[in-house]
C-alpha cells in the first residue's frame, strides 16, 4: 500500500510542472516515481531542463531521456519536487534518509518553490521521530561525533546516534564523499536553534533539517491525495 501511495502523491505533483520549466529532481523512493512519470511525459514531447539531487537520480533520469543540467550552467530552478522523511504543520522537514541531503538542500534553495511528495505517514506533529541525518567530514570524525553528542545533550535528545553503514558493513559514503551520523532526538521542539547549533560544529557539512524551503506538499492517503499549501495550512 505504501508504494502505491507514494506513486499517487507523485502523480498529483505532476500538476506543478509545465513544459519549459527548470525542475529539481529529488532522491528517494517517492521521488523515483515522480522521475518515472516525468520521463514518460518527456517521451511524449514535454520540454524541461532538470537538475538531479544525486547520482542515482541522475542515472535514472538519463535512462529516461530527461534533459539534465547543473547549477553551474543555469542560475536557478522553477520548482523542485522531492520526498521527505518527515513534514510538520509548519512545513519543516527532515530529509536525508536516502543519503542525498546536501545536494537536496542546495537544489531546493536554488528553486523558486519546493514541493514535497509523500504518503500520509510522513506528516508528524513534531519533528524527530525519524533520526536526523547529519552529514559530516571524515576528517576529525571522533571530535565531530563528540560535539554532536554535546548538542544532543543540550537539546535533550531521547535517543542515541550511529554512524551510517552500508549493507556490506562499510561506512556509508555520500555522493560528496562524506559520512552520515543519524541522530535520534525523539522530539525536536526548536528546529531553528538545533539547525544553528549543528552548523556551528566545524566538521558538520550539513544536516537534514529543511527550514523555510518547502511551500507545498502532496500527501497521499487511501482515500485520496491531500494538497497542503503554506499559506493555507490544514
Amino acid at each position: 500500500m505504501s508504494d502505491d501511495l507514494k506513486r499517487r502523491a507523485a502523480e498529483a505533483a505532476m500538476a506543478e510542472v509545465r513544459s519549459g520549466m527548470r525542475i529539481g529532481l529529488g532522491t528517494g523512493s517517492t521521488a523515483k516515481h515522480f522521475v518515472d512519470l516525468l520521463g514518460a511525459e518527456v517521451a511524449r514531447g514535454f520540454e524541461c531542463l532538470c537538475v538531479p539531487t544525486s547520482e542515482v537520480t541522475a542515472t535514472q533520469a538519463h535512462g529516461l531521456g530527461i534533459p539534465l543540467t547543473t547549477l553551474e550552467e543555469i542560475d536557478g530552478l522553477d520548482v523542485t519536487i522531492d520526498g521527505a522523511d518527515e513534514i510538520d504543520s509548519n512545513f519543516q522537514l527532515i530529509k536525508g534518509g536516502g543519503g542525498a541531503l546536501l545536494r537536496e538542500k542546495i537544489v531546493a534553495a536554488a528553486s523558486d518553490r519546493m514541493v514535497v511528495i509523500a504518503d500520509e505517514s510522513k506528516l508528524v506533529e513534531t519533528l524527530g521521530r525519524f533520526a536526523l541525518p547529519i552529514e559530516v567530514n571524515p576528517f576529525g570524525l571522533a571530535a565531530t561525533d563528540k560535539a554532536i553528542g554535546r548538542v544532543m545533550a543540550d537539546f535533550r535528545a531521547e535517543g542515541g546516534k550511529v554512524l551510517r553503514k552500508q549493507g556490506d558493513g562499510a561506512t556509508y559514503l555520500t555522493d560528496g564523499g562524506h559520512y552520515i551520523i543519524d541522530a535520534s532526538f525523539g522530539r525536536i521542539s526548536n528546529a531553528e536553534a538545533l539547525s544553528q547549533a549543528l552548523l556551528e560544529i566545524p566538521g558538520v557539512v550539513q544536516h537534514g533539517l529543511f527550514i523555510d524551503l518547502c511551500s507545498e506538499a502532496y500527501l497521499a492517503t487511501p482515500e485520496g491525495t491531500i494538497k497542503l499549501s503554506e499559506h493555507v495550512k490544514s
